[in-house]
């Protein structure tokens, strides 16, 4: 099995991870849960807002579910190629979180939305492990293929 399977199968099981938590424990803490931020336990005073808010959830965790089946069905049948470019996207679409979602947890981090304190350099870290890792296994993928 090569690097880059083995990178797209590591991320495919966190990200099962995740929707599992949202779709049955959305209000934990652990796991990016909705529970970091203060405003989930507030919507539930609102129902029309707590059933929008978990529409929003139940829909981020169903779309990940649709990356997570087509990683599947990359790493049985994907040539080498189409996990390059799989890699390659992946790499450019998590790193949309830095333009858009960064700015605003960081934002609602230093208003105290969100516990723990500092969770949006936790994420900003993580994020970034993912984007290196990527980065890594393409890297390492390239070398051994150019030399083979």
């Amino acid at each position: 099995m090569d690097i880059l399977s083995i990178v797209l199968i590591i991320f495919g099981v966190l990200e099962l991870s995740n929707v599992l938590m949202l779709y049955l424990t959305p209000q934990t803490r652990r796991g990016n849960g909705m529970g970091v931020f203060t405003a989930y336990e507030k919507s539930k005073a609102d129902p029309e807002v707590h059933a929008m808010v978990t529409y929003l959830i139940d829909w981020v965790a169903g779309t990940k579910l649709i990356f997570i089946v087509l990683l599947i069905g990359i790493i049985i049948t994907g040539n080498s190629t189409t996990k390059v470019f799989t890699i390659i996207a992946l790499i450019f679409s998590i790193s949309t979180f830095f333009t858009r979602l960064y700015p605003e947890i960081k934002k609602m981090d230093r208003e105290g939305q969100i516990t723990p304190r500092g969770y949006s350099k936790t994420l900003y870290i993580m994020i970034s492990i993912f984007i290196v890792v990527f980065a890594a296994a393409l890297v390492i993928y390239l070398i051994n293929f150019h030399n083979a």
